[in-house]
């Protein structure tokens, strides 16, 4: 279980509160305004930004004092994380091992997630020789090798048109699926919010609220995510 005990993050004016938990499997889309805090929490949560008070815990465990590559998550941003310099299948190698010194099982496995994600043959590439959409499935595989029981992902299909992006939210649910990760995505469509399944975590006034059914809450939605969705 992900649990944000009365944290709290500030920076300058900027202050931001969150205390709630979402247990392993939970798919929550963070919604808000921009400069709300969304992506900072998903920061803060990966190791990128201090907390000034409170606690995020993991399985009880306070990740205050664990770097950022010792955490429980994969985090995805909008350039989906992927190192020009290397093949695909590099890329996705340091999903396994930091240094790449790859086994034959571990070849097989970047195969293997290659495949799964629609991507067979196209290890040998460089992510410039990718589409935006192949690109994002490079990172969704990478995902799926790590494992991780905690994904972030910071609108990393915020660039792909309509119907590629809820290809990509279906590949997450399929990844999510089998790795049984907890999925926190940030993103201002509600389209994609009800994509990913779920709950909706909206923050204003400087709080997180609490995740609550997305279809719900999209349905009769609270003042201010009324006024920040606009009229139907």
């Amino acid at each position: 279980m992900l649990q944000l005990d009365q944290l709290t993050l500030t920076q300058d004016d900027f202050h931001l509160t969150a205390d709630w938990s979402a247990g392993l499997g939970s798919r929550i889309a963070l919604m808000g305004p921009s400069g709300a805090g969304k992506s900072t929490l998903l920061s803060a949560i990966a190791g990128f930004f201090a907390p000034t008070g409170g606690a995020i815990r993991w399985q009880g465990r306070d990740l205050r004092d664990t770097p950022p590559g010792d955490r429980p998550v994969t985090i995805l941003f909008q350039d989906q994380n992927l190192f020009p310099h290397l093949t695909v299948a590099q890329n996705l190698g340091l999903g396994l091992r930091p240094d790449l010194r790859l086994t034959a099982e571990d070849n097989a496995r970047i195969d293997g997630a290659l495949d799964r994600t629609g991507l067979a043959g196209l290890g040998p590439r460089r992510p410039a020789q990718l589409s935006g959409g192949q690109a994002s499935r490079a990172a969704l595989a990478r995902a799926l090798l790590r494992a991780r029981p905690i994904l972030l992902l910071d609108e990393p299909f915020a660039a792909l048109g309509p119907a590629l992006r809820q290809e990509m939210l279906a590949l997450v649910r399929e990844v999510a699926d089998a790795t049984g990760a907890l999925v926190l995505m940030v993103t201002h469509d509600p389209e994609d919010a009800r994509a990913l399944g779920g709950q909706l975590a909206f923050i204003a006034d400087g709080i997180v609220q609490p995740p609550a059914d997305t279809t719900s809450l999209l349905a009769d939605p609270p003042p201010a995510l009324r006024a920040y969705l606009g009229p139907k």
